[in-house]
């Protein structure tokens, strides 16, 4: 690969450089989605610090940036098959899973436990869906070498659209210790 194909993959038709992927739409929205769900659901802000007058971009900027982990999926159903696949995973929660956005946006979530914790995270989900929310969720993951950890003290959330329809589910954790 020359250098020049390198650098024409991350230009746009006009030349310009292409965003990285979430700070593109349909990106921007999705975190202002998540952001704005999360206060809706808890009655508090998923992040100091950001004002609400911030713009799409800072807003998703941030969210990216932050040391919690946050994780979202799309609105199928957890019981169907592959069920919810994730729309979007911040720069930690990519650290803490050893992918890349492109090996982890778009996956079933479901890989993101192992095959033994896959129905009491169904279950969770469910029950966020029923109530909207959930806090204090606890629960076993693996890394993309299928190393495990457990996530303590979660929350996970039903995400709404403008129009106010559910559109997915989001989660975020700070406290988790390897197996």
């Amino acid at each position: 690969m020359t250098e020049h194909t390198r650098t024409a993959d991350f230009r746009l038709s006009d030349g310009a450089p292409a965003p990285p992927p979430w700070l593109a739409e349909p990106r921007l929205a999705l975190a202002r989605c998540i952001l704005e769900s999360h206060q809706r659901a808890f009655g508090t802000p998923l992040l100091a610090g950001v004002c609400a007058d911030a713009s799409p971009l800072q807003r998703a900027q941030a969210l990216f940036a932050a040391p919690l982990m946050v994780l979202a999926h799309d609105g199928q159903d957890p019981g169907s098959d592959p069920g919810p696949r994730l729309t979007y995973a911040n720069r930690a929660a990519l650290l803490l899973w050893r992918r890349r956005w492109g090996e982890m946006v778009g996956m079933p979530s479901r890989l993101t436990a192992p095959e033994a914790e896959r129905a009491e995270r169904r279950q969770a989900l469910l029950q966020a869906r029923a109530g909207e929310a959930i806090a204090g969720y606890s629960g076993i993951r693996m890394d993309s070498s299928g190393r495990r950890f457990q996530i303590h003290g979660a929350r996970l959330w039903t995400l709404h659209n403008d129009q106010g329809q559910p559109c997915g589910q989001a989660a975020r954790f700070s406290t988790w210790w390897w197996l």
